[in-house]
């Protein structure tokens, strides 16, 4: 069977980089595998020949020589020049292939198979979450909240090192401080790289001969923070306020993590929030509606006067700009939407209903224009 050109082998244009190369060898090595594929024949032919495309296009003067020659270059029987590299005549000649499956399939296997991360690198804390209840109008105008929350902290007796005071770790003899141990040994793709935890000092190059008392040679202990914190005007139930640095201390001089407050808003007896908008159902009397009045209406801001034109109907949507929600991080506020609601009187006196009946009699020309209407319509579809 003829050879696949190098560069179908691993999906990639002639022009890749060695990143991308890199990139489209481990895809292919992670999907090929054998211990992924245990019995597949095909994955792992497939496996070898990614192994054998990579093996070429990684190195600058093999894959030079494969630009000009293609496979010619590394056959003897076709004079290629470079036919003598390595054995690269077929897929079982790799007999001096370097190969670190710890790098190529550490994320595959989970760390498992020979992973090369270091524990003795620095390394970003955690975040850490909490939540703080808030009233309706703090989250309105802003206020100053304070929060409790748990972290794991640097241990002060021994500054995170989790050695007893006047002692320090020693650097591992077994890994040399480098937290890894490197093995080789033969496999059906020649000379393979492993890399696995130094089983010694548990990855972080270090040996902790005295421990400190107070973390236990951990070098952290968790603490109870409480934390006075600003909540900015405008924020709405649901969003979150971050705090760089305020989370769990980094290992190994890494950064600390983030501090991430859930904001809780406890809702308001008479305002509906929607975005930075306030919604307001006002309850009026059935003269008010119709003689007009001058009434006061709360706001977040206290209460101002609002004139009720006459001949209100109910359900009639007033809007004051600018008398909502600050907007958060911004300029400006939202609007009050008041909303009318006008209230029919459920008990009459017998002098209120004689005079309503009176009303009646009085005509209602000019006052149930859309109730005329009504009746208009519905004669002529009758």
């Amino acid at each position: 069977m003829a050879k696949r050109d190098y560069y179908d082998v691993l999906g990639i244009q002639k022009v890749a980089s060695d990143d991308e190369i890199k990139k489209a060898y481990r895809k292919a090595a992670m999907k090929y595998h054998p211990d992924k594929n245990p019995g597949d024949k095909e994955a792992e032919t497939k496996f070898k020949e990614a192994n054998e495309a990579y093996q070429v296009l990684s190195d600058k003067e093999k894959r030079a020589a494969y630009d000009r020659l293609g496979h010619a270059a590394f056959d003897p029987a076709a004079g290629g020049g470079a036919g003598g590299a390595g054995g690269f005549g077929g897929f079982g000649g790799f007999q001096n292939v370097d190969i670190d499956l710890g790098d190529i399939f550490g994320d595959l296997f989970g760390g498992g198979f020979g992973s090369s991360r270091k524990r003795n690198g620095s390394r970003k804390g955690q975040n850490v979450e909490c939540e703080a209840n808030i009233s309706f109008m703090e989250a309105a105008f802003g206020a100053e909240k304070e929060v409790t929350f748990r972290r794991f902290e640097d241990c002060k007796k021994c500054s995170g090192s989790g050695a007893k005071e006047g002692t320090s770790p020693k650097t591992c003899s077994k890994c040399s401080g480098t937290g890894t141990i490197k093995t080789s040994q033969q496999s059906m793709f020649g000379q393979v790289m492993q890399t696995r935890e130094c089983d010694s000092c548990r990855g972080t190059g270090k040996i902790i001969e005295e421990k400190c008392p107070l973390c236990k040679g951990k070098g952290k202990v968790i603490r109870n923070v409480k934390k006075k914190i600003k909540i900015p005007k405008g924020i709405d139930n649901g969003q979150a306020i971050s705090l760089r640095g305020e989370g769990m201390h980094g290992e190994n001089g890494g950064p600390a993590g983030d501090l991430v407050i859930h904001v809780s808003v406890r809702p308001h007896e008479l305002f509906v929030r929607n975005g930075f908008d306030l919604y307001y159902d006002m309850p009026i009397t059935f003269t008010q509606a119709a003689l007009g009045a001058e009434v006061e209406i709360p706001t977040v801001d206290g209460k101002v006067k609002f004139k009720i034109p006459e001949g209100t109907q109910n359900g009639k949507v007033f809007r004051l700009s600018d008398k909502g929600i600050p907007v958060l991080n911004g300029r400006g506020r939202g609007s009050l939407y008041i909303k009318v609601q006008v209230e029919v009187p459920v008990k009459l006196s017998r002098e209120q209903k004689e005079l309503l009946r009176e009303f009646e009699k009085l005509g209602t020309q000019n006052t149930n224009a859309q109730q005329k209407s009504f009746f208009a319509k519905a004669s002529r579809s009758a």
